[in-house]
């Protein structure tokens, strides 16, 4: 009768409560994903309005700029990753990045109405994502053990979504108090933000060394990394999902007008996504580890084919705008902080985050070529053509990328 009060030994507990944690550089690392996120969300928030209903831009060319948003300095990825390995420095490269974005708001304002400068700046701002993203999600890596790496990376993107959760409301903040057209207000306020980030991280954030010497971290290894088992195979799987990936602004521009909302709530689209992720990032993370990240990041797939299904719907107004956004944040937080946890199980340590900035540039590269697709379609055809290609694309990519970790788990490569 006294086995109902016998309780576990101190030691095991603490062994159980660390099991639940993330270590101080994950937080101290999500912390200025948080603030930069806030910056980022609110730019991007308001410029498919800025592009679409204030510069009058055609889906074609939206779709360009879109894709430059994501894809175009994603060959920078590689650079980042590879100085950040061979220089062992990775804050610093991080800290490049970070600061690159943070000028290059100022820079949307200096460009006026001037597509050519808002390309530049728009480059520029993706320039030091390219730089950082890598060696951020190294670090993340380099903190955490093998075995809690999903949950590390979806605590890291939790708040991440707390960012861009805010930074929407944030924007929308700014054009209240300085008028509905004050986007040149957003710009620079984001600029703020963006700097406050750089000194958290510099303030806060350890670098983690590795024992490597620059011999280790030559071109010869780095291009080395697709011979070591499932790398291959991941970078083959992140390009091919990122293929068929639509840009949020397309995603929120058709749901604005199938939901039949007025312009004044686009803005809050975002939010709606970024509550979803906030709420489901860590627990996929968690549920990657214990039943496998592939399978996550694949379920994750099958809610962006939903997403595209529903727009296509008869479905309309309210309910439409709950599905998608709801649909839509599972998407993220299924496959975001998933991927570079798959990367860093699969990756040697002295070149992880060459590897990541491999992975990381095959999807971006790959995006930028769906962007502009998904632009073609919608302005050659209509936006339920591009839809309908948009969600077969995917149910193809998920059915091949189902195959190749098949086949990479049955000759033993973790996935």
């Amino acid at each position: 009768m006294y086995l109902s009060t016998i309780s576990k030994p101190p030691a095991a507990e603490a062994i159980d409560r660390r099991k639940w944690m993330v270590g101080g550089n994950v937080v101290a690392l999500g912390s200025v994903s948080l603030i930069t996120d806030i910056s980022a969300e609110m730019v991007t928030a308001v410029l498919p309005l800025y592009l679409v209903i204030g510069l009058h831009l055609s889906p074609l060319a939206y779709g360009a700029l879109d894709g430059l948003y994501t894809g175009a300095t994603a060959l920078l990825r590689l650079l980042g990753g590879y100085v950040a390995d061979r220089t062992n420095r990775r804050k610093t490269v991080a800290g490049l990045g970070y600061g690159i974005s943070a000028v290059a708001k100022l820079g949307l304002i200096a460009a006026g109405n001037s597509v050519a400068a808002l390309g530049f700046a728009i480059t520029a701002d993706r320039a030091g994502k390219g730089l950082r993203t890598a060696p951020r999600d190294a670090l993340i890596t380099l903190s955490t053990p093998q075995e809690q790496l999903g949950r590390a990376f979806g605590v890291h993107r939790s708040m991440d979504a707390m960012g861009a959760f805010a930074g929407p409301l944030v924007a929308l903040a700014v054009l209240a108090v300085a008028g509905s057209q004050a986007f040149d207000a957003v710009f620079f306020t984001s600029a703020l933000i963006a700097t406050f980030g750089v000194v958290v991280l510099v303030l806060f954030v350890r670098d983690k060394q590795t024992p490597s010497t620059p011999k280790a971290v030559s071109p010869r290894a780095a291009v080395g990394l697709l011979r070591v088992p499932g790398v291959k195979a991941l970078l083959l799987a992140a390009t091919l999902l990122g293929l068929v990936t639509v840009g949020d602004g397309f995603v929120y521009l058709l749901l604005q007008r199938r939901g039949e909302l007025s312009m004044g709530w686009f803005p809050v689209l975002a939010v709606g996504t970024s509550l979803v992720y906030l709420l489901l990032a860590a627990p996929l993370g968690a549920l990657a580890d214990r039943v496998g990240r592939s399978r996550v990041m694949l379920g994750g797939y099958c809610a962006l084919a939903l997403v595209y299904l529903a727009l296509l719907s008869p479905v309309a107004g309210l309910p439409l705008v709950v599905v998608v956004l709801v649909l839509y944040g599972v998407f993220y937080a299924a496959t975001d902080g998933v991927l570079m946890a798959l990367a860093g199980r699969v990756l040697p340590e002295r070149l992880r985050t060459t590897g990541m900035a491999l992975i990381q540039t095959g999807q971006a590269l790959a995006y930028l070529g769906s962007s502009v697709l998904f632009g073609l379609f919608w302005q050659l055809w209509s936006p339920a053509t591009a839809l309908v290609a948009a969600a077969g694309s995917v149910s193809v990519a998920i059915a091949v990328t189902a195959v190749v970790f098949g086949r990479v788990n049955r000759t033993g490569e973790p996935c």
